[in-house]
């Protein structure tokens, strides 16, 4: 067994979450979030649902506050005002365990403090299962997890000596095998060739699909509309739009948010929805 359709059966094979969603629920409830970095505030006053069962993106310019959302969201970051409810229940409900058990975060940098091999990295997202029933399944969600990000084959080699592409699929292999409910990726194709990058998120939407609510930091607007069942416009730390992407991604809202004239169309072909720069 492997590759996406190994992986979706590792997880529907797996005993039930510690709380289960139905399709349209949200995971995440983000209300009147604010935060700041240093002294300047970087959210300010935010409403955001994720929700079970679709792949929301986050968008925007640099510095709109996408991560510092993603980060929200994760219960990794002090807020300045508003709260963040994860399964119905304040984050400080909840232990670090616990939050471990119900979502998953693949950060932008994938550092590690000691030459771990990949395979021991993936293993990592296995943790939050330990001495429970769950870990009856950590071998094979971490060689499916594996499978599916194309990571296998250097399964023993230290963390640090891979490339950046290959430690960003050990990392997403470590948060695929961690097997939550809920997936916070920030960026998670920026490092890839083409081809992994459709895998990445084609390995996205098979979990959306199997019920999982996952949250994408993308700057690739083209990828956002191919895989996004919802697209979220940041601008200035505040939610400019958030919607279907056929319905939030205007060439007159993209223009102003990215302050440069952007064309978007349909493939003549396929019917895609494109989105590209303006250029000369």
């Amino acid at each position: 067994m492997s590759g996406l359709r190994g992986l979706t059966e590792i997880f529907r094979r797996a005993p039930a979450m510690p709380e289960t969603h139905e399709p349209g629920t949200a995971t995440l409830r983000a209300r009147k979030v604010s935060a700041a970095r240093g002294e300047r505030t970087v959210l300010d006053s935010v409403d955001f649902d994720v929700v079970a069962g679709q792949i929301v993106a986050l968008v925007g310019p640099n510095g709109a506050g996408k991560s510092t959302l993603l980060a929200a969201l994760a219960g990794e970051l002090d807020l300045t005002g508003g709260s963040v409810e994860l399964d119905g229940h304040a984050l400080t409900h909840w232990t670090h365990l616990d939050m471990a058990r119900r979502r998953a975060v693949l950060p932008q940098s994938h550092t590690v403090g000691f030459p771990f091999s990949a395979r021991e990295v993936v293993a990592m997202g296995r943790a939050p299962w330990a001495r429970t029933p769950r870990q009856d399944h950590d071998d094979a969600a971490i060689a499916t997890a594996m499978a599916a990000t194309d990571v296998t084959r250097f399964a023993a080699r230290p963390f640090p000596a891979l490339s950046g592409g290959e430690r960003a699929r050990v990392a997403l292999a470590r948060v695929l095998a961690q097997d939550t409910a809920t997936l916070l990726l920030d960026e998670p194709t920026a490092a890839l060739d083409l081809g992994h990058q459709e895998q990445v998120l084609r390995l996205a939407r098979e979990r959306a699909t199997a019920g999982a609510a996952v949250v994408v930091v993308l700057h690739d607007l083209g990828v956002a509309a191919a895989y996004a069942d919802r697209v979220a416009v940041l601008e200035a730390g505040r939610i400019a739009a958030d919607g279907p992407p056929r319905e939030i991604l205007t060439p007159a809202l993209l223009s102003r948010v990215y302050q440069h004239p952007v064309d978007v169309f349909d493939h003549p072909v396929t019917g895609a929805q494109l989105v590209l720069p303006v250029r000369g």
